[in-house]
């Protein structure tokens, strides 16, 4: 069965993840300790201890998540003795988690990843002013309803889809009064739900663009490799495996929409049968049984799920 592996984006992060891993995987503690390394912060102890509302920090929440995910990656690699890129066809990761999947496929190492998501989060959150923007879930509409309800809403401001999750769920971007007006427009649309979402800033629209420019600056210079395997792009929704197409798609990710429910959909196309989410929580897992009943969805977020997964190889 042709496999893709996904690796969650932020909102994902828990305190204590990863706990089971490291205490059972020396090979899972070393990734944290590597990340913790490269940022000079004990990144593991908020990871491990908290407090919740540090961890959901987006300069702390991103390079967390990529360790967290690593972290069991380095553990099934263990076990296995051979590479994750061996076991799979495409490899894909929903926003940050694209960082995430690059790593895992050998186009960053371990700690440029995690100093590249931490100056991300940095840049991404001092993009916009506080309260300057927002993000909302529209719930029961497809992107064609949101997009128009957007333009709508926009009245010379920025109001885009940020995130096309899946069929009924997609996200809106921008300033907060657009946003507002469209939370506001939603229910007329024939929407079931439109809810805010408790974030710190304007994720995935032209507001980013100052973080963008500081990604282009940071990106230049950083040792890549090709990936081992493809990496579906967030940007095109399509396979990218060559080093200078992978840095100019990570730059333009910042401001782009994150194409979800099309990469689901065009790994069905490409053959694709067996998808297996690896990393916090199950989000990604869910999105993926919305967007295509017919593939196999799973989790690897404990070491009993690794072991039902390598029971399966």
């Amino acid at each position: 069965m042709t496999t893709s592996f996904t690796f969650p984006g932020q909102g994902s992060q828990f305190v204590g993840m990863g706990k089971e891993f490291t205490e059972a995987f020396p090979a899972a503690r070393q990734v944290f300790e590597e990340v913790d390394e490269a940022l000079q912060q004990k990144l593991s102890h908020i990871i491990s201890d908290g407090p919740q509302d540090v961890l959901t920090l987006t300069e702390n929440a991103q390079p967390a998540l990529m360790a967290m995910s690593m972290a069991i990656v380095r553990a099934l690699e263990g076990e296995l003795g051979k590479p994750l890129s061996s076991l799979c066809a495409y490899l894909a990761g929903h926003s940050l988690g694209e960082y995430t999947a690059l790593c895992a496929a050998g186009v960053f190492s371990l700690s440029d990843t995690a100093r590249l998501l931490r100056l991300r989060g940095q840049a991404m959150q001092q993009a916009v002013p506080v309260g300057m923007g927002a993000m909302a879930a529209i719930l029961g509409l497809n992107a064609t309803d949101v997009e128009a309800l957007a333009n709508d809403a926009a009245l010379g401001e920025v109001c885009v889809i940020a995130n096309d999750n899946s069929p009924g769920q997609i996200v809106l971007s921008g300033h907060k009064g657009a946003i507002d007006r469209a939370i506001s427009l939603a229910p007329t649309r024939g929407a079931k739900r439109a809810i805010p979402l408790e974030v710190s800033a304007p994720f995935h629209c032209s507001l980013m663009k100052p973080a963008a420019e500081a990604m282009a600056i940071a990106i230049k210079d950083i040792p890549m490799g090709d990936a081992l395997k493809p990496i579906m792009s967030n940007v095109t929704a399509m396979p990218a495996k060559e080093k200078t197409l992978i840095r100019s798609l990570l730059i333009d990710q910042i401001t782009a929409r994150v194409r979800w429910r099309e990469i689901g959909l065009n790994l069905r196309s490409l053959g694709v049968r067996n998808v297996v989410e690896i990393g916090a929580g199950k989000v990604l897992t869910g999105l993926i049984k919305r967007i295509d009943p017919g593939l196999e969805a799973s989790a690897i977020n404990t070491p009993t799920d690794m072991d039902t997964f390598l029971k399966t190889l």
